[in-house]
């Protein structure tokens, strides 16, 4: 990663006031409430002077700590200091963290250089607030663009908007509960971001969990399979440089919804393929031709660097984005990145799956994952997986769903069962795994996945022929696609009007499967307290309008120490 992509912030000596008591949430907010405090806080920015500073991309935050939280932002300095232009000045940009969101209690400030080396993008990783609270957060340059926040010769300063951030409780508190959006798939040409704006105006989440899939690296018309383009992406070639990795995801900080999300949550982020190229493994992807299109390594490294720039997200490695976040005892949330150190898939069918040679985490990440699941004392231990873990024969599916689900899922349109790019194509370390958590007595394991643009509920089985005669290790909450194609889309029909057949064939070969849709667009919100892990499955009216409407579909749960998922009737209030 370029290290000017996340240059270290200056943070002021002032301290927040100690003597107040942690806030906490207690109830849910009406989403009307919500909403109308989201709004100003994720406004976009006011058009810029012809020659001034401006934010166009928003504010956000990420990677909540007990006493900090990482901000992120992009200034233009100057209007043809574009995303992957190179062009523009350093600016000097000034930060604040206040109480309150009128900014008369700042509790911390400093000033970090946005360069044209970083993309004029800046994060400071502030330290020193109090635990499990609520802050609100701005950037301002001057209006001549080197000058801090009180303007000096540059005249009144151009400010961000406001950001709301929280963080997280202390390693050893008893949270009463956490709750967390999770989202996942978000392809700019597919449809609107509306899954965001929602989760914007949901203002008790505590976080918001991307899974992988925030955007996507084809050319324009490259991945919407029934040949609608929704709105274009910029730029609409294959993204390959540095410059167009910057372009992209520019293009998706620009977007109002994705602006409210960012601005109102922190996000925690890990990645999956596309934010490199389709089926990424350590050594190439399925949509990657050395020959024409360069050394994988050097496109691995662009996306990277572009990643770190634009995300806000705290890598615990060079290169990685496997971390570690704890929500006091209640919760460790271990994050994982399947793509750096995987094999090469197998092709379906071939007994190389089982191999022991073949790796989707890496060992170092596999043996960290164990020993920090070994070593928790939270009672719940949540696994953010951009792949599913748990094992899926597909049976004998009707011809009309074998050639979606083969897009979907890798599979051929002859039918056999397995998808190489998910832990079916790593059946070793998944039986490590699993294994691991059942002779280590590792309870209250609940994996969180998106990627295959369905929302399903499974159990983990141990052995998944014998279930449920043999035992569960975990569970699985898998989110569905915020846009990306699914099912319906690639038949081009209704939702749930051909795919129910399909439905009933997964879950009648794979007894361990409580839930699928395998048509809807939406996002979860995993609502997390001592008893129980819940999700509530949301799905959205027309991922093609921008004021698509968002309405409860179903809920599961497991409840603490039975590793099973149950059907619950109503989300959580």
């Amino acid at each position: 990663m370029d290290n000017n992509a996340a240059a270290s912030a200056e943070v002021s000596e002032r301290s927040p006031d100690a003597s107040r008591a942690p806030s906490r949430r207690t109830v849910v907010k009406a989403a009307a409430a919500g909403a109308a405090l989201a709004a100003p806080l994720a406004a976009i920015p006011a058009a810029r002077a012809a020659d001034g500073p401006a934010f166009l991309h928003g504010v956000a935050s990420g990677d909540p700590l007990p006493d900090g939280v990482l901000l992120w932002t992009r200034v233009t300095p100057v209007p043809e200091a574009s995303p992957g232009s190179g062009k523009g000045p350093d600016t000097e940009v000034r930060w604040e963290v206040a109480e309150d969101k009128d900014f008369t209690r700042v509790v911390r400030s400093g000033t970090i250089t946005a360069k044209a080396a970083g993309d004029h993008t800046v994060k400071a990783d502030v330290r020193g607030l109090r635990q499990a609270s609520t802050y609100y957060y701005r950037f301002s340059v001057s209006n001549g663009g080197s000058g801090g926040n009180d303007g000096g010769e540059g005249g009144s300063p151009v400010r961000s908007p406001v950001g709301r951030t929280r963080t997280a409780p202390t390693h050893e508190a008893s949270a009463a509960g956490i709750r967390f959006g999770v989202v996942s798939c978000s392809n700019w040409e597919a449809g609107y971001f509306s899954a965001y704006r929602h989760l914007a105006a949901r203002t008790e989440l505590d976080a918001v969990l991307h899974l992988g899939d925030y955007l996507y690296e084809y050319a324009s018309g490259g991945f919407a399979s029934s040949g609608d383009v929704v709105r274009e992406h910029r730029p609409r070639h294959e993204i390959l440089t540095l410059a167009d990795y910057r372009t992209r995801h520019g293009a998706h900080k620009s977007d109002p919804d994705a602006q409210a999300m960012h601005g109102t949550h922190p996000v925690i982020a890990i990645w999956d393929d596309h934010e490199v190229a389709n089926d990424a493994w350590s050594g190439g992807a399925e949509n990657h031709t050395p020959a024409t299109e360069g050394p994988w390594a050097a496109r691995v490294a662009a996306a990277k660097q572009a990643y770190f720039e634009w995300m806000p997200v705290r890598p615990a490695t060079e290169g990685t984005v496997y971390r570690r976040l704890r929500f006091g005892r209640l919760a460790d949330l271990h994050l994982l990145d399947l793509r750096s150190f995987r094999s090469q898939q197998a092709g379906v069918g071939s007994g190389d799956v089982d191999s022991p040679t073949r790796t989707i985490t890496g060992r170092a990440q596999l043996d960290w994952l164990k020993s920090g699941l070994t070593a928790s004392n939270a009672t719940w231990q949540l696994v953010g997986t951009s792949v599913m873990i748990s094992p899926v024969a597909f049976g004998s599916l009707p011809a009309y769903l074998l050639k979606p689900l083969a897009k979907l899922l890798g599979l051929p349109e002859g039918g056999l069962a397995v998808n190489t790019d998910q832990w079916d194509g790593y059946t070793h370390d998944r039986k490590e795994l699993i294994g691991h958590l059942r002779d280590k007595a590792v309870r209250n394991t609940v994996f969180l996945t998106g990627d295959i643009h369905m929302a399903w509920a499974n159990d983990v089985p141990v052995t998944a022929a014998t279930y449920p005669g043999s035992p569960s290790a975990a569970t699985e909450f898998v989110v569905t696609s915020v846009t990306s194609d699914n099912v319906d889309d690639f038949l081009n029909v209704a939702p749930h009007t051909l795919s129910l057949v399909g439905v009933a064939a997964v879950k009648a070969a794979n007894r361990h499967v409580k839930y699928l849709d395998m048509d809807s667009h939406g996002y979860g919100v995993l609502d997390v307290t001592e008893e129980r892990s819940q999700m509530d499955y949301y799905v959205l009216s027309d991922r093609a309008d921008p004021h698509a409407t968002s309405s409860w579909a179903r809920s599961y749960r497991t409840v603490s120490g039975t590793q099973k998922v149950e059907r619950v009737h109503a989300p959580v209030r």
